[in-house]
């Protein structure tokens, strides 16, 4: 959620569970409890039972911190596989082949100790859709102006009724009281039987706007009733980019030199001290946390934006500066992107179905052997 996120009202009016890294904060901070879940993940993780973690080992808790971040799954996307790798460097410091129980507990505390400082800005609310909130839309003053809304840029010649209302329901979100429809057990579950139920026709014609309000006012009603049937669990967030983490990075100089030393500690250096700027993403998702970014490749739209950043300081020409030049072309990095945000804020919202309410966001890291 966005800063100063209240609880969020779910289904039936109450407020939703929110996630916001408190129990991570918690479980790192107590030695003995946190002792104990490491010593349960890394022997779930360690199936040869040598007392040490491979990489191989390594890959089902990489791609569980991937999850948690928000990513997609490894192989789906250069830009974030990169960020995959860098978080098997964090354990493996770039060269082990095997991690250590205590190098494992020190790299898994870092990490999960981001998290709870991403979650702290940005909660997660869990909410419980059961058709309540999809009937108050149905019944008030705003559905019909909305579905007007909508239907207008879908609205083409020979399309199947069936096709308009899945675009439509696309369009609705939590706010309406609809958990997402693409969802695939969304669609088996609610969607599909809501469809069959009203008789919504396959066949291609062109639909009038009278037509279609109408029709899926009574799709939203048995929507409704479904969900009322077989509520749906989804994990919910908001975050807004506009430039101000970085801001307030900036007026803090103390705090921009810890950052950026931090960012460049650990990449491949030169005889010369000199890094290549081919790390400079690499480097930038280190500061990310720090400057209030996703992980780049995580969300297209600051995707975009960082690449401006990079494209203004030339970062792809490979060349080799000094670890101070480095850190000042992180800056510049920053700088461009922080001005391209304040003047084009990018609002981002997020809804994963989930099939239990999250206690932690901990619980993602429940790897199991393989």
């Amino acid at each position: 959620m966005a800063s100063g996120t209240v609880l969020k009202k779910s289904g039936g009016g109450g407020g939703g569970q929110v996630i916001d890294g408190s129990d991570i904060m918690e479980l790192v901070g107590n030695e003995k409890v946190f002792s104990n879940y490491v010593d349960h993940k890394f022997e779930e993780l360690d199936s040869d039972r040598d007392g040490k973690l491979s990489v191989k080992e390594l890959q089902p808790a990489v791609a569980d911190i991937g999850v948690a971040l928000g990513l997609p799954a490894q192989g789906s996307s250069p830009d974030s596989d990169h960020i995959y790798s860098e978080v098997l460097n964090e354990f493996t410091h770039g060269k082990q082949e095997t991690v250590s129980k205590i190098e494992f507990k020190e790299v898994l505390s870092d990490i999960l100790l981001g998290m709870a400082a991403g979650l702290k800005r940005d909660p997660i609310v869990i909410l419980r859709i059961d058709g309540e909130d999809l009937v108050e839309f149905i019944n008030s003053p705003r559905f019909e102006p909305e579905m007007v809304s909508i239907f207008s840029p879908i609205e083409t010649a020979d399309v199947s009724f069936h096709d308009y209302v899945l675009k439509a329901l696309e369009q609705l979100t939590v706010d309406h009281g609809m958990p997402p429809s693409t969802d695939p057990w969304v669609t088996s579950n609610i969607v599909e039987p809501a469809l069959q139920s009203c008789a919504i026709s396959h066949q291609g014609g062109i639909v009038s706007q009278e037509a279609f309000i109408e029709e899926f006012k009574k799709v939203a009603e048995n929507l409704a009733q479904r969900l009322k049937e077989h509520p749906v669990i989804v994990a919910h967030s908001e975050n807004t980019f506009d430039g101000s983490s970085i801001k307030r990075l900036f007026s803090n100089k103390f705090e921009l030199d810890k950052s950026l030393d931090a960012a460049v500690r650990n990449l491949p250096k030169a005889r010369q001290h000199e890094v290549s700027k081919e790390y400079l993403r690499v480097a930038l998702d280190a500061l990310a946390p720090s400057a209030g970014l996703p992980p780049f490749g995580a969300i297209d739209q600051v995707d975009m934006v960082t690449n401006e950043g990079f494209k203004m300081v030339n970062a792809d020409d490979g060349k080799a500066v000094s670890e101070e030049e480095f850190k000042k072309l992180m800056t510049e990095i920053l700088g461009s992107i922080m001005l391209q945000l304040e003047g084009n804020p990018i609002m981002v919202s997020s809804n994963s179905v989930v099939h239990e309410p999250l206690s932690s966001p901990s619980n993602l890291l429940t790897t199991s052997s393989s």
